[in-house]
């Protein structure tokens, strides 16, 4: 099952994820999973949000360039490797990793790593196979 994740493009600049936030605030929209990207001049956030629709509203109206695109969220434990043998499945299977992002829960001990692949639809076929757990948008919470 693929995901929807967020992507807002913004400038390197003081206060601008701070803007972000403040938009998901007022749409009361919930952020379940963030990651920045930045250069000398531009950033990406990356969101897992508990309200996709509401977010991207929000953003748009705030004069914000915003895209969606599909990630994959696996569940693996936290354990020493456990990345590592996704990884190695996905590498095993000629696919490749473009960004990922992860974070671990401090309730069910586990973690969730975010991945971007370069095929997804081929990515969900391998980690399920190879039996790893892949969650939905509402599973990302605590």
């Amino acid at each position: 099952m693929l995901l929807k994740q967020i992507s807002v493009f913004v400038e390197n600049r003081r206060g601008a994820v701070r803007d972000i936030t403040s938009a998901l605030l007022e749409a009361g929209v919930n952020i379940r999973a963030i990651s920045i990207a930045d250069t000398a001049e531009f950033g990406i956030v990356r969101l897992i949000v508990d309200k996709r629709k509401d977010a991207l509203n929000a953003l748009r109206n705030n004069n914000m360039t915003v895209i969606e695109s599909d990630v994959v969220a696996l569940a693996v434990d936290d354990t020493p490797g456990a990345l590592h043998a996704a990884l190695t499945a996905l590498s095993d299977s000629d696919i490749m990793v473009e960004y990922s992002y992860g974070f671990v829960s401090p309730i069910n001990g586990g973690a969730t790593i975010i991945l971007k692949c370069d095929d997804q639809e081929k990515a969900l076929g391998c980690l399920t196979a190879k039996g790893f757990t892949l969650l939905t948008a509402d599973d990302i919470k605590f």
